[in-house]
């Protein structure tokens, strides 16, 4: 589906099918394992131009989804983005890259350095003005208030995007792990692509993010980081997706804890099966009852079924089953 459109969004809302497009097609990019990557250097031309227009709006109380891909993220953000006052933008690593160059993880727009941990002390003034001025110019076009950005892998970067936007809130969504598995693998079989001898798929430009993850990110982890070596071995993407699974819900259980004012845990089951999840997800990013966010997720939203388990070797098995635990699902 072009732009996350289906026949229902669109029956409901073509005002917010029009801001759908204007974000797919002007400010969200095309990375990697994705067709019309020729459409990039017009996307960050305009990233540049917008600089020095005027009357750009104000970013206020940006909300940003975090958590594992494959979790539910799209459809957390997709009906979020029918609501009359969002605008919601899928994974716009594009535009993040423009502004900080190396948080590229893919390599889909830089081949440089590339950090999955980013502080506050990296959001420099510039990297501040290049974000708030995109931003606050896509709110314009948009015809939208309030921005609702879909990247999960920002739940690595937090303080970052609270130096750059102070007001943020951030809603940490997080599904069964052996269904995530399940999907991320399914994923690159379907996506991944060979290119110019270069493998495109969910682990980015020739392994780039799964070399990242385990040098970053596994490799600090307190019970992981003992079997680190192992870990990066494995070329199988449901173990992969696993150990990617354990480290990013870790840490959205430890943001839970930090800043329990501006981080909502969010249950994917619960908000697919029950409307008072979706009310209590509305009044946390402070937007109003809104009767197209409550049609679209009627016709939309469905109860799943949870996929079978996936075996694990013994080096992840028992913190996979424990951070299960944790996050209230049971064997």
């Amino acid at each position: 589906m072009v732009a996350q459109l289906d026949p229902a969004f669109k029956a409901i809302s073509k005002r917010k099918t029009f801001t759908r497009l204007i974000s797919y097609l002007f400010y969200e990019g095309r990375p990697l394992t994705t067709k019309g990557r020729w459409i990039n250097p017009f996307v960050f031309l305009l990233y540049r131009f917008q600089r020095h227009l005027p009357f750009a709006k104000i970013v206020k109380d940006p909300v940003f989804i975090l958590g594992t891909g494959r979790s539910g993220t799209t459809i957390l953000g997709v009906t979020l983005g029918i609501h009359r006052d969002v605008g919601f933008l899928n994974e716009p690593k594009a535009l993040w890259a423009y502004a900080y160059e190396s948080e590229d993880l893919i390599g889909s727009y830089n081949d440089g350095q590339a950090f999955y941990s980013i502080n506050s002390d990296e959001a420099t003034i510039e990297v501040k003005k290049r974000l708030h001025r995109v931003f606050g110019h896509y709110l314009r076009f948009s015809a939208s208030s309030r921005v609702v950005d879909k990247y999960p892998e920002l739940i690595f970067r937090v303080p970052f995007v609270r130096e750059v936007f102070p007001g943020a809130k951030f809603i940490f969504l997080f599904r069964n792990g052996f269904d995530t598995c399940t999907s991320i693998e399914h994923w690159s079989a379907r996506l991944g692509v060979t290119k110019d001898g270069e493998i495109h798929d969910w682990w980015g430009k020739d392994d780039r993010k799964w070399k990242l993850l385990c040098d970053q990110i596994v490799a600090e982890d307190t019970v992981l980081g003992k079997h680190a070596g192992v870990i990066r071995a494995y070329s199988d993407h449901k173990l992969r997706a696993a150990v990617e699974w354990i480290v990013t819900m870790k840490k959205g259980l430890e943001l839970t804890d930090r800043y329990p004012e501006i981080v909502l845990p969010v249950r994917y089951e619960d908000y697919v099966g029950e409307e008072r999840v979706r009310d209590q997800v509305i009044e946390f990013c402070g937007l109003d009852e809104d009767k197209n966010y409550s049609e679209y997720c009627k016709a939309v939203l469905t109860p799943v079924e949870p996929k079978a388990e996936v075996s694990l070797p013994p080096e992840i098995q028992s913190e996979f089953s424990r951070v299960m635990s944790l996050l209230g699902y049971e064997r």
